[in-house]
């Protein structure tokens, strides 16, 4: 049943990203540009935890591969989220009309949103078999401010998960200034706590609505 079950949400996953692409071909059909093809390499780095999840929850590897699984995953999560940012392009370009460039983003962000969500599901529901529930809650909180951190990073930053490898020194310098000197970056602050509490509460309610689901079933 839950083999049947995640071989459907895979399908509707599917169905979705393709309605997204089917947006974006349309637009690029219209105006000749690929303006907004960027949206496509940011799903395609929102696919990435979620797959990670996965292959964690249904393959269970050994302790020490989880746990690179566990941190690689955590370095790709906050471009699933990310992609709601990209509204910040709207209006940037206006060869198609408002709401069709609004409705294409949106789509996008949806995407990223619900692949988070799962992904965060399933490494929760990897917790809950090692931790209490009431660290594997505290664990989910600070996995969630570290996403909206993460997300900062690279929409006003311009940094990317990779640059943990290509750019550590850089990097890991403007994490510990922000960190320690957080009177001097009082946005980067605001838009943690903001984005980390938005996404926080918006798990809990999509991981309720599916307990409830669960239980009916």
């Amino acid at each position: 049943m839950k083999y049947n079950k995640q071989t459907a949400l895979f399908k509707l996953l599917a169905i979705l990203s393709a309605y997204c692409m089917l947006l974006l071909a349309f637009r690029i059909w219209m105006t000749g540009t690929v303006f907004y093809g960027f949206l496509v390499w940011n799903l395609f780095l929102a696919y990435i935890p979620f797959a990670i999840g996965s292959i964690i929850i249904f393959k269970m590897p050994k302790k020490p591969v989880a746990l690179l699984l566990l941190f690689i995953w955590l370095l790709f999560l906050p471009n699933a989220p990310y992609i709601i940012t990209d509204i910040f392009h709207l209006k940037q370009q206006k060869l198609m009309p408002e709401w069709f460039d609004l409705l294409l983003v949106i789509s996008f962000a949806i995407n990223g949103l619900l692949l988070f969500f799962l992904s965060v599901r399933d490494v929760y529901t990897i917790l809950l078999k090692h931790f209490s529930s009431t660290k594997t809650t505290i664990i989910t909180l600070c996995i969630f401010f570290l996403t909206g951190f993460g997300v900062y990073l690279g929409r006003f930053l311009r940094f990317n998960s990779w640059d943990m490898l290509t750019n550590p020194k850089q990097l890991l310098f403007e994490i510990a200034e922000h960190i320690f000197q957080p009177v001097l970056h009082p946005r980067a602050w605001g838009f943690t706590l903001g984005f980390g509490t938005l996404l926080l509460v918006s798990f809990f309610i999509f991981k309720t609505i599916n307990f409830k689901e669960e239980r009916i079933q």
